[in-house]
């Protein structure tokens, strides 16, 4: 981990100054783009280049099992992870269309999947059978943790040898949002009840049950803020901590990260605990409706660019919002100065 703090960069200032500049040669009144600028800004801050490039961006989508679905916190039963890694593999998905729609290149990672995935398409990069379940003993060693983190990292690291030059990462594990809102309750200090929602549509009546499990295991485990790693460990999840590794990865590279709801904004939150500059490499590509993702953003410091009361996970929300991030690049690449256009700028 030492490794990776030392081997991501700042970001390039002087970079984003010179674009800055340039954006207001472009034909239009000063600030008339409003955050399409900001973001080719922070692209090329990211990128260190004057015209940074997002496309194709890679799409990678982490699969893993909870334990703690035998607490009754979610609306399916477990073995529908397995079978939406076989609906991903079958290209059924949400984020399959979206990821066709941006040309992105796609991985679907078993991580920790609770079943044998009999199919071709995959990566098995499998740690476990799932987690522990976090009410009656940690989710995972330290060691699978750090495990999951470095199969997150690889593969990262592999896509982008692939040239791509955007990353969105997603998950699919039934249950995730119950170790995600742990997370959010530990990282933010706030109350369970404020952090806690219906996941993928549990009913009201069962949301004060989740809550009274995470703060069953918040007691029972007692994982350290202090400490990321303690904290995947006690009560995350391999998914998560893949995430949490593809990020780092990208943000070692000077490739932009477009981070998508709850789920994944908890693994940016734990790269950032890891080496705060992680974060400078990030941008989120949507608010979900899960009640904890305003507190992540808040924790992450964030602002979104859509708002279309999304809660589905798999990276979908991050796809649909990419096509912003090209606009941002085209405007820079194929706008006209003033001085091309001879148009009087006074």
């Amino acid at each position: 981990m030492n490794s990776v703090k030392t081997a991501i960069q700042p970001l390039d200032r002087e970079m984003g100054q010179q674009v800055r500049e340039y954006i207001d040669t472009l034909t239009k009144p000063p600030g008339s783009l409003g955050r399409l600028e900001e973001l080719a800004i922070q692209l090329a801050e990211m990128t260190s280049e004057a015209f940074p490039v997002v496309s194709p961006p890679g799409v990678i989508v982490f699969a893993a099992d909870h334990g703690v679905v035998e607490e009754g916190v979610s609306a399916f039963p477990q073995e529908v992870t397995v079978q939406m890694v076989m609906n991903f593999l079958n290209s059924g998905a949400a984020i399959n269309v979206f990821s066709r729609q941006i040309g992105a290149k796609f991985e679907v990672v078993d991580i920790g999947v609770a079943a044998d995935i009999e199919a071709d398409g995959f990566v098995n990069r499998k740690i476990r059978y799932g987690t522990n379940n976090f009410c009656q003993q940690d989710a995972m060693t330290r060691e699978e943790a750090e495990e999951a983190i470095a199969v997150g990292y690889e593969r990262a690291e592999q896509m982008i040898h692939q040239g791509i030059k955007c990353l969105i990462v997603g998950e699919m594990g039934i249950g995730n949002t119950t170790p995600s809102s742990a997370i959010a309750a530990v990282l933010s200090g706030k109350d369970i009840g404020a952090l806690v929602g219906r996941g993928t549509g549990i009913a009201t009546e069962k949301i004060r049950h989740k809550q009274e499990v995470i703060i069953r295991a918040l007691k029972e485990r007692n994982p350290d803020r202090k400490d990321p790693i303690d904290i995947l460990a006690k009560i995350g999840g391999l998914e998560i901590a893949g995430m949490t590794g593809a990020m780092l990865s990208a943000a070692r590279n000077r490739i932009p990260i477009l981070v998508d709801g709850f789920i994944c904004t908890i693994a940016a939150l734990l790269a950032r605990e890891i080496c705060e500059t992680a974060a400078d490499y990030m941008m989120v590509g949507h608010r979900s409706v899960e009640p904890g993702h305003e507190i992540a953003l808040e924790l992450l410091g964030k602002k979104p660019l859509l708002d279309l009361d999304l809660r589905l996970g798999e990276g979908s929300g991050a796809a649909v919002a990419f096509p912003i991030l090209q606009s941002a690049t085209l405007m820079l690449k194929e706008m006209a100065t003033f001085a091309s256009a001879g148009i009087s700028n006074e």
